[in-house]
């Protein structure tokens, strides 16, 4: 809560939310309709453990992908397995948030950036270090539990680009593999 003030943007749950008052010990934010509909806030119990992050400053070291705290959708945590010193979660999420992620890309779950091990049509999953787990809300979720996701913002502008472009040169809403070949992307 250091050197907070009204008006600073802070991501709870990777949600990026406004500062309008604090205290010593916490602080509020105002949350509208739009935002409680598109994440897993009104799940959320008093009580619960969060994930908190204040606003990336430009003159530090960047330690994961750039993220905007813009919630993409919400996933459902469907499988979580131990694999030596790694805990493998596997998240269901809708068709359209899948085909925004890649394997060995970024997505963000609850505010944390995470590599991504495999995808398919409805789900991905992402392998955590112990480290990760212990000092997230990631700890403490269990099969059927809610996460927020972002996909990868550099992503989400290339595939707008090359969609448009695809549009506006046939007519044609899908990119095909011959198109990305062409354009170098494969």
């Amino acid at each position: 809560m250091s050197d907070i003030h009204i008006g600073d943007s802070i991501a709870v749950n990777g949600i990026c939310l406004t500062v309008i008052d604090f205290r010593d010990d916490c602080f509020t934010v105002d949350v509208m309709p739009e935002t409680v509909q598109r994440t897993s806030l009104s799940g959320l119990s008093s009580g619960d453990p969060v994930n908190l992050e204040r606003a990336m400053a430009c003159d530090k070291r960047f330690g994961g992908h750039f993220v905007s705290g813009h919630i993409d959708g919400v996933g459902t945590l469907v499988q979580r397995e131990e694999n030596e010193i790694a805990v493998i979660f596997r998240i269901r999420c809708s068709r359209e948030l899948a085909e925004g992620i890649i394997e060995k890309g970024s997505v963000c779950l609850d505010g944390i950036s995470l590599t991504v091990v495999d995808v398919n049509d409805s789900s991905f999953s992402v392998s955590l270090i112990p480290h990760t787990v212990s000092v997230t809300n990631l700890e403490t979720k269990k099969i059927g539990d809610s996460v927020n996701i972002e996909t990868d913002m550099i992503g989400k502008y290339v595939r707008k680009y090359l969609h448009h472009n695809e549009t506006v040169k046939t007519g044609k809403t899908n990119i095909s593999m011959d198109f990305l070949a062409e354009k170098g992307f494969l």
